[in-house]
């Protein structure tokens, strides 16, 4: 007797259990998943979940720290891509029409994908500049006339801090679309200068002797290489110089301009040397 209970025990348990497993959630005359699939779905996700964690430990054991980092950013999107993959098949499998579900949500998705473009840009344009490496943390860029510090390169954006210590968040579809200049790209040691001009008649071996003592004088101006004054030009109504120098932290370069044109407005007036401005001749005649 004892041993028949035990039995219809078991079978209740069993019954109830399959009934519960077997109960199913409908959405839709054609759209509806059991017990049994939602749980095959999400043993199906943490499987893939623990296996893409086993990829990404054994592909970067051995990489810097900074590769390391960059290839878990692109690592990321690309786990949820597998995700969204095996997530239909598991789906399908249990038993849920993929089609139906698409076709109920193809209006949705069309919405959203037109939402979405930029974003998609954005991610794909950063995972180039990722993986290109023509662009690192710390470079000093200008784009669309924005000049910045890179601060943090991610998928979607890129910071930079300006010289103002302004934060600048840089969509990275703008790297793709637009002409980039890194100019760190060679080092950070960068060639600057500053253009000035002088009257005709005007002594121009005292000119290049000036220009140079000023720009050797300017503290944050490297002595190699040296400083050099190029004759640029004999334009309408002056001499034109270009004192061209070099620096090694091109971030700050429009302070070490302006102090080098301060020093020049101050020698060119102790030694007399005129910084013309256009002139025209203005003829009238009359009629008689």
């Amino acid at each position: 007797m004892l041993q028949d209970t035990i039995d219809k025990v078991k079978e209740t348990i069993v019954e109830e259990t399959t009934s519960i497993l077997d109960y199913k959630f409908v959405f839709s005359q054609e759209i509806g998943i059991t017990v049994r699939g939602l749980i095959f779905v999400v043993v199906a996700l943490l499987v893939t979940s623990y296996v893409l964690k086993l990829i990404r430990r054994f592909i970067t054991r051995k990489m810097p720290a900074n590769d390391k980092q960059k290839f878990a950013t692109v690592f990321g999107y690309v786990r949820w891509f597998v995700f969204l993959v095996i997530f239909l098949i598991a789906m399908n499998t249990s038993g849920v029409d993929v089609t139906a579900v698409f076709a109920a949500s193809a209006a949705l998705l069309i919405g959203v994908g037109l939402a979405l473009q930029t974003l998609f840009q954005d991610i794909i344009s950063g995972i180039f500049i990722l993986v290109d490496k023509t662009v690192h943390v710390g470079d000093i860029i200008e784009l669309e006339g924005k000049i910045g510090r890179v601060l943090d390169i991610r998928l979607r954006t890129t910071r930079a801090v300006t010289v103002d210590n302004k934060v600048l968040v840089i969509p990275n579809h703008l790297y793709l679309t637009n002409i980039l200049f890194n100019w760190t790209e060679n080092g950070t040691e960068t060639r600057e200068s500053v253009s000035v001009g002088v009257a005709y008649g005007t002594d121009v071996e005292k000119v290049k002797k000036i220009l140079l003592e000023i720009a050797k004088n300017q503290p944050t101006v490297l002595k190699n290489p040296a400083p050099v004054v190029l004759f640029t030009d004999f334009a309408d109504s002056s001499l034109n110089f270009k004192v061209v120098f070099t620096l090694n932290n091109s971030f700050e370069v429009r302070f070490t301009q302006s102090n080098i044109r301060f020093e020049i407005d101050k020698a060119f007036k102790q030694n007399n040397i005129t910084i013309p401005f256009p002139q025209r001749d203005v003829h009238l005649f009359t009629e008689k």
